[in-house]
């Protein structure tokens, strides 16, 4: 049963936040319920020298570019206003080309680029005990891990997520030691543009809205 106890910010959508328009406020409001001294930490967290350089870089290309240029393109101009020299790209083996692309823009740009697939090891699913019944696209396993590892002590100062596998993406940023972004989300259905399923809730993907999908 949804309460106010436990409603948050996909239940308003009013968006008053963005503005301070206080009066728009909801009951349950996460902005209007926060404590002071919460707020006051975050003001100090975002303050730390590396957080600030991030938060920086960030405005300065939303305000200077906002909805004129793609991803790619701020991944790279936040990339430079960082000054990071060395980027490292995990991809999924699925999407190789895309990442080749990338790694020609990248290097175009002056980037030093590496890379570590996600078939890297060629470990056999079987030594990791995963059952018979699920090695059913290959026999080795997604190495998201190890991608992470050889990334690390490659020094790179950036990494690039091409494509992981949902689970996959998640022990990744688990293991990876730098400042990470994504620039592929993996939907084998959608070409890679998951959204769309939201999108289509009212016709194609209606079953998204049902209790049991199966």
């Amino acid at each position: 049963m949804i309460t106010d106890s436990n409603r948050s910010c996909v239940d308003c959508g009013r968006k008053a936040c963005r503005k301070s328009e206080v009066e728009k406020y909801p009951e349950f409001c996460l902005t209007k319920n926060a404590d002071a001294l919460d707020l006051e930490s975050m003001k100090k967290e975002y303050m730390e020298e590396k957080n600030q350089d991030t938060m920086q870089a960030a405005a300065k290309i939303q305000a200077e570019t906002y909805g004129t240029i793609t991803r790619v393109e701020e991944t790279i101009l936040f990339a430079k206003e960082m000054g990071y020299k060395k980027i490292g790209i995990a991809t999924c083996t699925a999407l190789l080309k895309e990442s080749q692309m990338l790694t020609r823009i990248l290097r175009n740009h002056g980037f030093q680029v590496f890379s570590a697939c996600c078939k890297v090891g060629a470990i056999p699913k079987e030594e990791i005990t995963i059952p018979k019944e699920h090695i059913t696209q290959g026999p080795n396993i997604c190495n998201p891990i190890m991608q992470a590892e050889i990334l690390n002590r490659e020094e790179v100062d950036l990494a690039i997520v091409m494509g992981l596998c949902v689970g996959h993406d998640i022990l990744f940023h688990k293991y990876i030691k730098v400042p990470t972004t994504t620039l592929v989300v993996k939907d084998r259905v959608l070409a890679h543009n998951s959204v769309a399923a939201l999108y289509t809730t009212h016709s194609f993907n209606k079953h998204l809205l049902e209790e049991d999908m199966k």
